[in-house]
């Protein structure tokens, strides 16, 4: 899919690549992350700069499992796991999750409408001595103005409102993230859906090009470009190897 350019970035998805350089160093085990929400322990909340309302993580029981509850109105901020992983080393991942509602005015093509209840980041590192000409002056820029490299670039996994019949869409902010609608519309609302995804292929098939090795991850509900709400449910979260 070719990618148009766009250099200006709004606040939310600047944020949410920059993000990601808050996270600690790689950590190496079979398997990376089997996270099934007793706790949050293992995550931070993230705040965007110039959005004041935030939307709400907890845990709780739901249906009789523990999950992670997203809540949003009119709101945004994320959930990181402050942690790296080599993603051609636990290429797989794994999650199950339900929404409670889609907004009537989403639309992930345009920033009006560029919410979900819930998503599912994952963004891979940049490496300046591997960048190309125009690419590094570009996150050069990014780093002036905001103090750290974003990502070399993001998959977001995301439940859209409007109903997709395509793989991919870029981000309307930033060709830097490209959006997957792995569940999209009412027909599915209320019910749990299991996901699992290979993120070395899919940013292949997404960007053209082999990813960088290093990655992180982030959930998120986000509302403020509608102004409407939401509520979802995480089951769990599994980022493994993948089985031979």
């Amino acid at each position: 899919m070719a990618a148009s350019k766009k250099y200006g970035l709004g606040v939310k998805a600047v944020c949410i690549l920059l993000l990601f350089a808050l996270s600690s160093p790689l950590h190496a085990q079979d398997v990376f992350l089997d996270e099934q929400f007793t706790s949050l322990d293992r995550w931070e909340p993230f705040y965007f700069k110039n959005i004041d309302n935030h939307s709400s993580y907890s845990v709780g029981t739901y249906d009789d499992t523990s999950c992670l509850i997203a809540t949003s109105n009119n709101s945004a901020s994320a959930m990181v796991l402050p942690e790296r992983f080599n993603i051609y080393d636990f290429p797989d991942i794994t999650w199950r999750w339900q929404v409670k509602n889609v907004y009537q005015k989403g639309d992930s093509s345009k920033k009006e409408g560029d919410d979900a209840p819930i998503r599912l980041y994952v963004m891979f590192e940049y490496d300046p001595e591997k960048s190309s000409f125009f690419k590094a002056i570009k996150y050069e820029v990014i780093r002036i103005l905001y103090g750290e490299y974003p990502p070399h670039s993001s998959l977001n996994y995301f439940w859209a409102s409007k109903q997709q019949s395509i793989p991919f869409i870029e981000n309307p902010y930033s060709d830097l993230i490209m959006m997957v609608p792995v569940a999209s519309g009412q027909g599915e609302v209320g019910e749990w859906l299991e996901h699992t995804v290979n993120v070395v292929e899919d940013y292949r098939a997404a960007f053209g090009e082999d990813p960088p090795p290093i990655a992180g991850i982030a959930v998120m509900s986000d509302s403020d470009n509608t102004g409407e709400s939401a509520k979802a449910y995480i089951d769990f979260i599994k980022i493994y190897k993948k089985i031979r």
